[in-house]
């Protein structure tokens, strides 16, 4: 049983250096739901302030000798230092002028803060000398693993807590307490993810997509009303995902794998309004039209032929193809034949008497070609193949 006894949070090293500075802070959120349940230590810290928030962060900071950034709007502030960040926002209660919207914030208790947050297991804090507040259930439900909203309200109000529900129910394992399954039903029924600007609903898809749950994730929230129809095969993402190396991005490779009945144009301007950077959503996009790679590749039987069509596609691209069915040839192309190289270059054509232009690079890739068949493995046999090439 996990009770209500506060955690020893010296046990943290991310919270030894504030300990001292800030004595009367509160830590809340995921760092105690996680310390209760054993699994591991936060590298990050959310505080909470009786007072103000933007003179204790500029106090941590010049302590500690962090970096200090200020958001004046909402009263908070974060220092980074020691590899560790620390958001610090006064005790604040909120209300909501429609559904969707940012909260309208103003002072208030710890007791009101924690009543404004999205599930009761992450509305628990805990002071330096052991003091211990929670909102009512916090404690019970994290005993009975369960996600439990504090209020009917929560889902409309804030509609990105639905995406918030799946993140930590898949990451923890938590099952979903009745009465908020029927309220999350209900508001995504009513359109309430439609009410939130899609930058916000953006920022939360990528943080689900990072998740090592991220499969299980997408899998659920692909059935909701997110701006374009997904339509998401989770045993086709584990076998792209088996091919995928550690330089790829599983993130955007299982997004894209989700959009490919989702026309280009419309996918990209999809990923735009959601705000991903413009080289995430290229490849989004590429991954979402594997399919005509995966044509490509299937008829690739030398190695230089699946270089050819793997050649300058991204490794996300690559993997889902492989999934796809051209397994062989994307395994290939991923686990050694992008790594070949020559042992020459333009300037040892130069020297051997290849004019400089266009012939330099119909050489180069003749003797790539013969390298990767297998017919240059050294470099006098790489030369060779280039001047044959040119003549």
């Amino acid at each position: 049983m996990i009770g209500s006894m506060a955690p020893d949070l010296r046990s943290l090293p991310a919270a030894v250096p504030v300990a001292d500075v800030l004595p009367d802070a509160w830590v809340v959120g995921g760092a105690v739901r996680d310390l209760l349940l054993g699994r591991g230590a936060a590298v990050d810290l959310d505080l909470v302030i009786e007072g103000d928030a933007v003179a204790a962060a500029q106090q941590l900071a010049a302590a500690l000798g962090g970096s200090l950034v200020v958001h004046e709007a909402f009263g908070t502030a974060s220092v980074e230092v020691g590899g560790h960040v620390y958001d610090l926002a006064a005790a604040r209660a909120e209300s909501y002028a429609r559904p969707g919207a940012l909260p309208d914030v103003g002072p208030g208790t710890l007791e009101e803060d924690l009543l404004r947050r999205d599930f009761t297991v992450n509305a628990i804090a805990v002071s330096f000398d052991g003091r211990v507040c929670s909102a009512p259930c916090a404690f019970e439900d994290l005993d009975a693993r369960v996600l439990r909203v504090l209020h009917e309200r929560s889902f409309l109000d804030d509609p990105t807590r639905l995406l918030r529900l799946v993140r930590y129910a898949t990451r923890l394992g938590f099952e979903v307490e009745s009465s908020t399954a029927a309220l999350a039903d209900a508001a995504v029924a009513a359109g309430a993810l439609a009410t939130v600007t899609p930058s916000r609903i953006g920022s939360e898809l990528r943080l689900l997509l990072r998740e090592p749950s991220a499969v299980e994730a997408l899998a659920w929230v692909a059935r909701w009303p997110l701006g374009v129809e997904l339509s998401f095969d989770a045993s086709l993402a584990r076998r792209a995902l088996s091919l995928l190396p550690d330089d790829g991005r599983a993130d955007l490779l299982l997004l894209g794998s989700a959009c490919r009945s989702v026309a280009p144009a419309a996918l990209a301007g999809w990923l735009d309004a959601l705000g991903f950077p413009g080289r995430e959503r290229d490849v989004v996009v590429r991954v979402a039209q594997a399919d005509g790679l995966e044509g490509g590749l299937s008829g690739a039987s030398r190695p230089s032929e699946i270089a050819a069509e793997a050649r300058g596609v991204p490794v996300e691209v690559v993997a889902l193809a492989g999934a796809l069915g051209a397994e062989r040839a994307a395994r290939a192309w991923i686990d050694d034949l992008r790594h070949i190289s020559l042992a020459i270059d333009g300037a040892d054509l130069l020297a051997a008497g290849i004019p400089q232009g266009e012939a330099i690079g119909r050489a180069l890739a003749a003797a790539l070609n013969a390298r990767l068949d297998g017919a240059a493995p050294d470099r006098d046999a790489q030369l060779a193949a280039a001047l044959a090439a040119v003549g």
